[in-house]
């Protein structure tokens, strides 16, 4: 029963997720009201807010379900397992927008009216959560097996540089104007390249260690006033 339950309260929710996309893409903004959206598609008012508080909401849902989706479908991969973290980044942004791309009038309509600023638009909380829970994952993964360097304090900002790389993809690839977006596929590319690269042990995290290393057993320490 709760099953059955619960097959019908997804198919609900996207019922109400495709009938507000549709409606944006047409009319060119939200519907004026709930009940104006709930009467044009022969639901009540109550039902709708069974499942959702308001039209922002909806689209926060829209944004976590690729997230969501995309996840489920990359986790299930053979490969996952033996993926390093490096490689588990990629599989999610190469997922994502590849996932994204069957809706792109609704992701180009729904970024584009969110305020600009440096903070980040509230349709897209949900997805933000769980992106950083993603991240915390593979990344934690990666500083365990060494593929990443576990720096004091620079560590946990690692998920914040990862979620700046995704929000700069996304916006790149909302202008991208390239056959298949291929550009888009280079950014991620380089993008996620980049920044695992700045995650890696390098010859300044050498430099850091040996430093201490000579404060510590070199009378360096003494000489200095430490």
């Amino acid at each position: 029963m709760e099953r059955i339950e619960e097959r019908f309260n997804m198919a609900t929710i996207e019922n109400i997720q495709n009938a507000y996309i549709d409606y944006v893409l047409t009319e060119g903004e939200q519907p004026k009201s709930v009940y104006i959206f709930a009467k044009q598609n022969e639901m009540s008012e109550a039902e709708f807010y069974q499942f959702y508080g308001s039209f922002e909401a909806v689209e926060q849902g829209i944004w976590a379900g690729f997230a969501t989706k995309t996840l489920a479908e990359i986790r299930a991969q053979e490969v996952w397992e033996g993926y390093t973290a490096r490689e588990k980044a990629l599989s999610f942004f190469y997922g994502f927008f590849e996932l994204l791309k069957s809706s792109r009038s609704f992701a180009v309509y729904s970024i584009k009216k969110q305020p600009k600023g440096f903070t980040t638009p509230r349709v897209f909380s949900p997805l933000k959560d769980l992106f950083e829970a993603f991240a915390d994952e593979i990344l934690k993964e990666g500083i365990e097996s060494t593929e990443l360097s576990d720096r004091k304090y620079f560590s946990k900002k690692y998920k914040d540089a990862l979620w700046i790389q995704f929000v700069f993809v996304l916006n790149f690839w909302i202008n991208d104007n390239s056959v298949g977006f291929e550009k888009t596929d280079e950014a991620i590319e380089k993008g996620i390249n980049v920044t695992f690269d700045l995650f890696q042990r390098s010859p300044i995290d050498n430099l850091f260690e040996y430093g201490k290393f000579l404060v510590q057993n070199g009378g360096i320490k003494d000489k200095m006033g430490f």
